[in-house]
């Protein structure tokens, strides 16, 4: 098995979209189905596929991406259905959310035995997804990764990472939603809703704090990084720069694939939300460092990509 592409970055920088455009050429990578019954993707799935597939969501509850058979998911979901350290754990139990966060996140807390534990299930799954897409190179998507890179080099040294940048103002807003939305749908205990603003701005600024400290032990040919307001307004010039900055092959057979897919979500709306004043002074103090590291701009935050 090749080394994968990981594509990493704070959740609601565009890792998603990124991912929907690379899966359809050349990579592997988990399906709804195995998502949802990992242990048993390469076998009663396959039966039963019919009928799952019937049971899938229209779309993703926190935006309107579709959800298709072949839909590209990100590894968090079925890691989390197989190990007791995830972040998804503390979405459905929000009352210990921090903790879990902490543990699924930047692994604090957990026993060397766990940590191990949940490299072998990383380990395990990325092979059998490998294995299910034809021995194509292994695509994952999943931000918690952007905290993991370390670990996930301990597994395979020469693993390569893409990560998605956005503008920390347009983060802090979709992320409310992300919250807002997951926490009704999902958590198995009742959740303080005053408590979003809070976790947004320190799992953001813990996150980013990770990845600046990790970033130089990346080697050079094995990351990249991408803007989101790149990436939508140009995105097969992204994506080739994406492919020659990690000496990957085959973008030229995959280019139709990509337009293709871009031509289909041509109509896609993005959702917008509107912050107060006040709201947006407190992102721009929280994480000032963060928007000057990217070269956004602090005062407006609309678009200043340096």
């Amino acid at each position: 098995m090749p080394p994968p592409v990981f594509i990493v970055g704070h959740w609601r920088t565009g890792t998603t979209h990124l991912f929907n455009i690379l899966a359809r050429h050349g990579f592997s990578y988990v399906s709804p189905l195995a998502a949802g019954m990992p242990w048993d993707s390469m076998g009663l799935t396959a039966a039963l596929r019919p009928l799952l597939e019937r049971m899938l969501p229209r779309d993703r509850m926190i935006d309107a991406i579709p959800v298709e058979p072949d839909s590209p998911q990100e590894d968090e979901i079925p890691l989390a259905n197989m190990s007791a350290v995830s972040f998804y754990h503390g979405i459905y139990f929000p009352r210990r959310f921090a903790g879990n966060f902490d543990r699924g996140v930047f692994f604090e807390s957990c026993t060397a035995r766990e940590v191990g534990a949940w490299k072998e299930t990383l380990a395990g799954f990325s092979r059998k997804t490998w294995l299910a897409g034809g021995r194509r190179r292994l695509l994952v998507k999943n931000p918690v990764h952007t905290a993991r890179i370390p670990t996930i080099r301990e597994i395979w040294p020469d693993a390569k990472f893409v990560h998605c940048v956005r503008d920390p103002f347009e983060v802090f807003r979709s992320m409310r939603n992300f919250y807002d939305t997951l926490f009704p749908a999902l958590a198995l205990q009742p959740h303080d809703p005053q408590a979003v603003e809070r976790i947004v701005l320190d799992g953001y600024s813990r996150l980013m704090d990770r990845f600046i400290a990790d970033r130089p032990d990346i080697p050079d040919g094995n990351f990249h990084e991408i803007r989101y307001e790149r990436l939508t307004a140009q995105p097969m010039e992204e994506v080739a720069a994406l492919y020659d900055a990690l000496g990957l092959d085959g973008f030229e057979a995959a280019e139709p694939a990509f337009r293709r897919y871009l031509d289909g979500i041509g109509d896609y709306r993005r959702n917008r939300y509107d912050d107060p004043p006040e709201q947006r002074a407190k992102v721009a103090a929280a994480w000032r460092r963060y928007i000057e590291h990217w070269g956004y701009d602090v005062p407006g935050g609309e678009g200043g990509v340096g």
